[in-house]
């Protein structure tokens, strides 16, 4: 699906290790949307969104079910959100989201893979000014001028359309996300959403093409994968074997 797929975030290896990590990350995000906002989906948007995504990541219900539940019930961490920015393994450039109760520990860890892969972690802005902060919605479809017509008659502001190998992807900007994705569901009925998010988007892309750069890159992102305050990670890399 073209860029819609390059921007995807973070893919973690099929184990159960991973799938543990993945859950407990959903988790502690589903349980900060909801305790910030309202714990019913229905009221709170963004809560529904994180856990449409969450079930299509294969997130067990209970875990879903426990962390609304916990955030209901007024106890509990107080996360705050934390974001580090800098260049990866051959250059590439890097944003890392988090949610910590303690920034201390977090930027430690968050430093450690930099530190340990040759890399360097920047200033706040130094990198994300050359990331695109879009929603991106990607289904199976061929006409690109179709889904535009359809978006610019509920007034949406359009990023970009791309259609490549019968899958759509259409880009907005983050704050278009719930009007874009609405406007979709009801010109199209029963689409399905291969790709829903909001995400940075690089603006070039550095190719990553050096052995060491390549086995220090799978180093780094393992690492990143291994710290339990880590949301998100960004990157403009392409890996070329």
């Amino acid at each position: 699906m073209g860029r819609a797929f390059e921007v995807r975030k973070n893919a973690m290896a099929k184990t159960a290790n991973a799938k543990t990590k993945v859950n407990s990350k959903y988790g502690k995000e589903i349980y900060v949307v909801a305790k910030n906002g309202e714990p019913d989906p229905e009221v709170n948007q963004a809560l529904k969104r994180i856990i449409e995504r969450a079930k299509r990541d294969q997130v067990p219900a209970h875990v879903i079910d426990n962390a609304i539940k916990k955030a209901a019930g007024g106890a509990g961490e107080d996360y705050s959100p934390a974001r580090y920015e800098g260049y990866g393994p051959g250059n590439c450039m890097v944003i890392v989201d988090c949610l910590t109760d303690n920034p201390n520990r977090t930027i430690k860890d968050v430093r450690l893979p930099f530190t340990k892969t040759d890399s360097k972690i920047g200033t706040p802005g130094c990198v994300a000014h050359m990331f695109d902060h879009l929603a991106v919605l990607g289904f199976a479809g061929e006409d690109d001028e179709v889904v535009l017509e359809a978006l610019m008659m509920a007034d949406v502001d359009v990023t970009d359309v791309e259609v490549e190998d019968g899958k759509v992807s259409v880009f907005a900007p983050h704050t278009e996300y719930y009007k874009a994705k609405t406007a979709l569901e009801e010109a199209f009925e029963g689409i399905n959403f291969e790709v829903d998010e909001i995400t940075f988007v690089p603006q070039v892309h550095t190719d990553i093409t050096d052995p060491d750069d390549i086995a220090n890159f799978e180093k780094f992102i393992s690492m990143l994968d291994d710290c339990d305050d880590v949301q998100n990670v960004y990157h403009n890399a392409i890996v070329k074997n």
